[in-house]
């Protein structure tokens, strides 16, 4: 049940989900929406994590400040929360703002950020003058003036009707003067100084179709945070945790529970848990026309790999997506297998690997396993790029 607290001398509705003992996970909302946000992660988590949501002030219930406010006191406000809940150290979870708020707060405060979650966020968003406009045409207008241009950004065409009308809703339910008075303080933010002094491991995710924070401005913060693993979700906009959200869900709870290890043996993965993976990572297009086409003979082979490679293994949070994607394409060029190392090359650039990676896998593997096999990759790359035609 939400319920309000003092914080950094402001007062913030929080709401506690999760076992008492479990390991703590504070989410913080994007720019225009409030806790509820993270309504479809808590299912997700909360069978082993502690959850801390809460509203971001002036957002939700609650109550905007008087007077300027920049992210660094939006930073203090989450650590104030943390200090009033008698939590040393947390995983930190933010969208967007909050993304920004997580970047202020585990380079400043590395002590109490055990992981660093970023998503659909950026460290800086010029032009200052944009937001300032922004805040202008809210104070006069109120949340409707800019609601459906926001929409736009958050959502792709394809996100359930029934997810963007609960956002909608809550969005011109918000308060106008919280919004404005944060995008005053976006205005001036610029963060790229700070994130070379993160040692909380992170992870990013992006939204390949976001206009708001785009893969680009992902990929500028994982250039200046220390070992950053980037996932970039498909059909997915701004507001990917809820778009997105089973999706979103399998990452954060595969590098969370990477962070946090059970001492308990994995059990053997279910074929649905398998399945899951195979589509965020294959597509999900490709994988239902695989199940499609299998008959008799060939349906326990289906059933064997959805559980086994891509729920034992896929499913295994030990290493990373983009690891494992480096490792299933150098191993296809050593054993030349052209058609499995095409399927995994545009599944490995949106786990993350750029093609300049992907260049330096191909040299890399080409020492170890050969010119020939080199040069084979090379051209595969290439017609998987777009970058040559299929003869």
């Amino acid at each position: 049940m939400p319920t309000l607290v003092t914080a950094n001398g402001t007062t913030l509705r929080y709401d506690l989900t999760g076992p008492e003992d479990g390991p703590p996970v504070l989410f913080s909302n994007s720019l225009g929406t409030a806790l509820e946000m993270w309504d479809r992660q808590t299912p997700a988590l909360a069978d082993k994590y502690r959850l801390v949501r809460y509203d971001t002030r002036g957002h939700g219930a609650s109550p905007v400040c008087a007077g300027k406010a920049t992210i660094f006191d939006l930073a203090d406000d989450a650590l104030g929360l943390l200090d009033a809940l008698k939590i040393d150290a947390a995983h930190f979870v933010g969208l967007s703002m909050g993304g920004m708020t997580g970047q202020v707060l585990a380079s400043k405060h590395p002590a109490r950020v055990r992981s660093l979650t970023l998503m659909a966020t950026a460290a800086h968003m010029p032009p200052p003058e944009a937001w300032r406009t922004r805040a202008q045409a809210v104070r006069q207008g109120g949340m409707a003036t800019i609601v459906d241009a926001v929409m736009q950004r958050w959502f792709t065409p394809h996100a359930p009707e029934d997810r963007i009308a609960d956002v909608k809703a809550r969005f011109l339910a918000g308060p106008a003067e919280g919004y404005a008075l944060c995008c005053e303080a976006l205005a001036e933010m610029d963060l790229r100084p700070l994130l070379p002094a993160v040692t909380a491991p992170t992870l990013i995710l992006a939204g390949e179709d976001d206009p708001a924070t785009p893969v680009e401005a992902m990929r500028a913060i994982q250039a200046l945070v220390p070992g950053a693993e980037l996932v970039v979700l498909r059909r997915a906009a701004h507001l990917l945790a809820i778009e997105q959200a089973e999706a979103t869900n399998r990452h954060l709870r595969a590098f969370l529970d990477a962070a946090e290890p059970d001492a308990r043996p994995r059990a053997g993965a279910s074929f649905e848990a398998g399945l899951a993976n195979r589509k965020s990572v294959l597509g999900t297009a490709h994988v239902e026309r695989s199940l499609a086409n299998a008959d008799a003979f060939d349906r326990p082979w289906q059933d064997f790999i959805t559980r086994t490679a891509w729920g034992d293994i896929w499913g295994d949070p030990t290493l990373p997506r983009k690891t494992r994607s480096l490792l299933t394409l150098a191993l296809m060029i050593a054993l030349g297998r052209e058609e499995e190392f095409r399927l995994h090359v545009q599944p490995a650039l949106r786990n993350g690997v750029t093609t300049a990676e992907l260049r330096a896998l191909v040299m890399h593997a080409a020492v170890y396993a050969g010119i020939p096999a080199g040069n084979a990759a090379i051209r595969w790359a290439k017609l998987e790029l777009g970058l040559a035609k299929d003869t």
